[in-house]
């Protein structure tokens, strides 16, 4: 059983479709889940927490204090104690909340605290669904790594027919247990190179460009998602690893470089998804450069080709994919950095599109091997890392 021995963490909110809530506690049971809830103030009008409590063998929770002596539920404790947590239902208010990083009561206190996957099962009316509010808030979500469960259509407590209905029971644990299932990379070895690098001028100068890495951290995070063993090496970012995550901070393109090849030679899987510096200064100043009345020279020296160093030292069976980030005859120069730098793959984006390129939470691609190409629509970085792990795993087996 996949779910045997996994921690769940249900949580609960005010809707009519909180009564399917014990149904899914008793899914979760009879697959060997350990099951911990917590309600919402509002959840209680429409089931009780003695229900929820009998089914999952643990006391339910709804506020952080436990009585007056000071106890409290910790609401930290109670998001690393998680394997996974799923909000079913999830009334169009806490989304709400959920999307802008509201923390009014517990449930939201442990979602903010969550290191583990979660996902969400809406439930609302037509119009409540419908509305702009909360299709932007499910565009937020998704770009913070949660997982929508998609409400189904049919009649709804109005008595209109639409989309809204949460999903059954059966499919929301369904999709559950699917999280630990082997993934099509278990066992496999990948290491995935993002951000910027920062050539130093002096102690607080540097070259360097516009890069996030958040194409980077999403192909770690897809890789993870389909049971690889990732090791991420990182420039500099504000982005938080998934957890699983092996990452290398560095800063420089020689640092990177170094920290590439330690791990290049047992990785199964590449990806050069990293904007290194083209160039370095020749010489860093020991001190701060003073600004002065005359020009300044700088003398440039070329950086390490990471991708061409390591691409041309790969062993048969290893997969090497690039990126080629283009504004002018973009298929011919990809395809010539397919070949020059040994790559099964490469990931053409150009800066002619909009919504891609540095900066951006969507990206445009092609993927590019040496017979073939396909190009795709604008999609969010995350669906992009999917459709690029996609066609990494789609190539392994051909």
């Amino acid at each position: 059983m996949p779910l045997a021995g996994k921690k769940v963490l249900l949580g609960v909110c005010g809707s009519i479709a909180a009564y399917k809530s014990a149904l899914i506690i008793r899914l979760l049971v009879k697959n060997g889940a350990d099951v911990k809830v917590i309600m919402t103030v509002s959840a209680h009008d429409f089931t009780t927490p003695l229900t929820l409590a009998t089914l999952s063998k643990h006391p339910v929770l709804t506020n952080f204090s436990k009585d007056e002596t000071g106890q409290w539920n910790n609401h930290v404790e109670l998001a690393l104690w998680a394997d996974v947590m799923i909000i079913a239902p999830a009334s169009a208010n806490t989304l709400a909340k959920m999307a802008n990083g509201l923390c009014d009561n517990l449930l939201l206190a442990t979602y903010l605290s969550a290191r583990c996957p979660v996902l969400f099962a809406p439930a609302m009316d037509l119009d409540m669904w419908q509305h702009p509010a909360t299709q932007r808030n499910l565009k937020s979500l998704a770009a913070f790594g949660n997982k929508l469960i998609e409400p189904t259509h049919g009649e709804l407590a109005s008595g209109l027919i639409g989309t809204g209905r949460m999903a059954e029971p059966g499919q929301i644990v369904e999709t559950i247990e699917n999280l630990f299932k082997p993934g099509k990379l278990t066992g496999k070895k990948a290491l995935v190179t993002a951000g910027p690098t920062y050539e130093a001028l002096d102690p607080v100068r540097f070259i360097g460009n516009h890069s996030t890495g958040k194409m980077g951290y999403a192909l770690a995070e897809e890789l993870l998602l389909q049971g690889a063993d990732v090791t991420l090496v990182s420039g500099p970012t504000h982005l938080t690893a998934p957890v699983g995550v092996t990452v290398v901070k560095v800063t420089s393109a020689e640092e990177m470089f170094h920290a590439s090849q330690q791990h290049f030679s047992h990785a199964d899987i590449t990806i050069f998804s990293a904007a290194v510096a083209d160039y370095r200064p020749a010489h860093k100043a020991d001190q701060k450069i003073k600004k002065g009345n005359t020009p300044m020279h700088i003398e440039l020296v070329k950086t390490y080709d990471i991708a061409a160093e390591l691409g041309n030292q790969k062993k048969p069976g290893q997969v090497t994919v690039g990126f080629a980030l283009e504004t002018e005859n973009e298929t011919i120069n990809a395809q010539a950095k397919l070949k020059s730098k040994n790559f099964d793959l490469i990931v053409l984006n150009s800066l002619n599109d909009t919504g891609a390129g540095f900066g951006y939470d969507t990206n445009k691609i092609s993927i590019i091997s040496a017979s073939a190409s396909k190009e795709f629509n604008l999609k969010s970085k995350k669906e992009v890392a999917a459709d690029i792990v996609t066609a990494i795993i789609e190539y392994i087996h051909a």
